[in-house]
């Protein structure tokens, strides 16, 4: 809890903006604003881009500030401004081309092509002696975009060619890539290996490579027919690759000759010197991409990348112990009576579909449910029982928790599900709350891939 929230908390205080006119720059109630900034709820992920907008209202370097603290955690501790201005300027390369990487991109491939480049860089330590294969550039690319795409299940755009790859590889994950012990992809990128790829590496490397670096040399490519940009950018990398100081240049003189790429020592000193920012900025425009491919999908930007690590429940595994301290409850999947000091806590909604821990969306379970139950998605027939369970524990909760850890349980309750506390106790009030709230997220998830209509068998 409390990664945008804390974000938000720093860029206020650093430039002396009150919470009230936040609140007032976004049109929402100042104590939203307040749970936000003491870190008792995190804000959506829908409601990044609005608090980003309102800030540049108000101040555009509170804009940037927020951006930098909230992708320190976002991007695997990167920062970043929030446009492409703020790269930081240099005498030896030439940023402002750099700045329009990705200036009218439809599709993921330069976003993908451009992190994997850096995530190889900082795996090299920034050696680059030898070239960058083509091959390990897209192995790369399929292990940036497994998680996002294979267990999040986003939407990279309707005719993207790495997301068929990855639907059409027989990958067999082992359990370090699940549990996230894998920061460095090392295992997903062995398994990712093993595969046949070389259709990708055909298709990518017909566009990519090339277009990306087409901003080095807007003038000279103007006007070319698509079929003669590819030779001419590589014509004008190998022959004017020093004066010109593109991003790199290639290891062959004909298209269908090349293998790979030549980092220029210039851009990897660069970079590596301005990783964080560079790394921020890129992952920034990512994120406005798949934001934009996936408007309804909730908390994207917990997504993108590998989770460093999924959070502890202990909180919430206190609310629902309270609960049982003076209730009998069952299960809702098996109906077997729950003990206390065995059980486990299960995400009615998948948490690889909300990326979340919120009270709201947790019940008990036996373990032995939620290993069965997995990501998928409930059938219809428990719905019923797992909000009179959610209304129960509330009503119990209410009577014996102390007046502050009951105002801190319900806050995201009241702020996600938008009811007041009073509303909270009223079963029929709280039944609506959840229908509008879960059963058109339970259609999302459906259409983006996850397994519906789970029912839990012995």
């Amino acid at each position: 809890m409390g990664k945008a929230g804390q974000a938000l908390k720093e860029t206020l205080e650093l430039h002396n903006i009150s919470q009230n006119r936040l609140a007032i720059a976004l049109g929402v109630e100042r104590p939203i604003v307040f749970r936000w900034f003491h870190e008792q709820i995190d804000p959506t992920g829908e409601t990044i881009h609005q608090i980003t907008t309102a800030l540049e209202t108000l101040d555009p370097d509170a804009a940037s500030s927020f951006v930098d603290f909230y992708l320190g955690n976002f991007a695997q501790n990167c920062s970043s401004g929030i446009s492409p201005q703020s790269l930081p300027e240099s005498k030896r390369v030439n940023v402002s081309s750099l700045a329009q990487l990705f200036n009218k991109t439809t599709n993921s491939y330069k976003y993908l092509f451009f992190l994997s480049l850096l995530d190889i860089l900082k795996r090299r330590k920034s050696d680059v002696t030898s070239p960058i294969s083509f091959v390990e550039l897209v192995v790369e690319i399929l292990a940036n975009a497994w998680f996002p795409h294979n267990y999040f299940k986003l939407s990279f755009g309707t005719q993207d060619k790495i997301t068929e790859k990855l639907d059409s590889l027989n990958l067999i994950i082992s359990e370090p890539i699940l549990k996230f012990n894998d920061p460095d992809k090392q295992l997903l990128r062995k398994t990712i290996e093993n595969q046949t790829y070389d259709d990708l590496v055909a298709y990518l490397i017909k566009y990519v490579p090339f277009r990306l670096i087409r901003p080095f040399y807007s003038q000279e490519t103007q006007g070319l027919k698509d079929v003669e940009v590819n030779q001419t950018i590589l014509d004008l990398t190998n022959n004017n690759y020093k004066s010109r100081n593109a991003l790199y240049c290639f290891d062959a003189d004909l298209v269908k000759d090349c293998q790979g790429i030549i980092l220029s020592q210039d851009w990897v000193n660069y970079i590596k010197e301005n990783f964080k920012i560079v790394k921020g900025w890129a992952s920034w425009a990512w994120l406005e991409y798949m934001q934009s491919r996936n408007p309804t999908t909730p908390n994207i930007v917990n997504k993108l990348f590998i989770p460093q690590q999924r959070g502890v429940l202990s909180s919430q595994t206190k609310f629902w112990k309270s609960v049982l301290n003076h209730q009998s409850l069952n299960c809702i999947y098996s109906r077997q009576k729950l003990n206390p000091n065995y059980l486990s806590l299960d995400h009615y909604l998948p948490w690889s579909f909300v990326a979340h821990d919120q009270l709201w969306n947790l019940i008990p379970v036996i373990p032995e449910v939620n290993s069965s139950k997995s990501n998928n998605l409930p059938a219809d027939q428990y719905f019923y029982n797992f909000v009179k369970l959610q209304h129960l524990a509330l009503v119990t909760n209410h009577e014996y928790l102390p007046r502050q850890s009951w105002n801190k349980a319900i806050d995201p309750y009241v702020a996600d599900l938008n009811l007041s506390e009073n509303d909270l106790l009223d079963s029929e009030k709280l039944l609506n709350a959840y229908e509008s709230t879960i059963k058109p997220l339970i259609t999302l998830a459906a259409k983006q891939g996850f397994a519906e209509n789970w029912v839990y068998s012995k």
